[in-house]
């Protein structure tokens, strides 16, 4: 009986040493697809505010010379404009559906819901109601962590943001530069 111990001792060890490492890589993929997604929701909506409506910024007192302080930014850009999207950008999470990688067995979140009615191919994505309230849990996380970190990518027009934000910025996505940048 002793020997039987012995030898199924380490297949249990390894069992839940592989079954701790899949949901640390589960829980990767969902961290890194809802920052992802968070960056796509986030471009999109400023893209969708008329460019050329300004916002004064800066102070609105009187120097002592009897200037102001105030300069004029892009409203789409603005840190008030921000922080209002944030504010609702993890509700878009109910739009995303699950895809698997088959060649490495990585998760990838992609829109199934088209923003103007549009049909779209939903063959590769799984629709699941537990992966997009993981999803949006992991956007409100990432949100409240970094908020001061999405505003600085976003009050500027930049390339490459998911990359930046997702993979340099935040270590959210360490097998990120892999996934092209269309996916999402």
């Amino acid at each position: 009986m002793r020997e039987v111990v012995l030898v199924l001792a380490p297949c249990v060890f390894l069992c839940l040493l592989l079954s701790s490492s899949q949901a640390a890589r589960q829980r990767q993929d969902i961290r890194c697809g809802a920052c992802r997604a968070l960056v796509d929701e986030m471009e999109w909506a400023i893209s969708q505010i008329d460019p050329k409506k300004m916002i004064q910024t800066g102070s609105f007192r009187i120097n002592p010379d009897g200037s102001q302080s105030i300069r004029e930014v892009p409203l789409a850009r603005s840190e008030g404009n921000l922080l209002e999207l944030m504010e609702n950008v993890c509700e878009r999470m109910e739009d995303y559906g699950e895809r698997t990688d088959p060649s490495t067995n990585r998760k990838s979140y992609a829109r199934i819901k088209s923003r103007s009615g549009e049909a779209m191919d939903l063959s590769e994505a799984a629709l699941d109601t537990r992966v997009t309230s993981s999803l949006k849990f992991a956007c409100e996380t990432i949100v409240e962590q970094n908020e001061d970190e999405i505003i600085e990518f976003f009050s500027h027009e930049m390339e490459n943001v998911k990359d930046k934000l997702c993979s340099k910025r935040t270590d959210l996505c360490d097998h990120a530069l892999k996934i092209p940048h269309d996916e999402l």
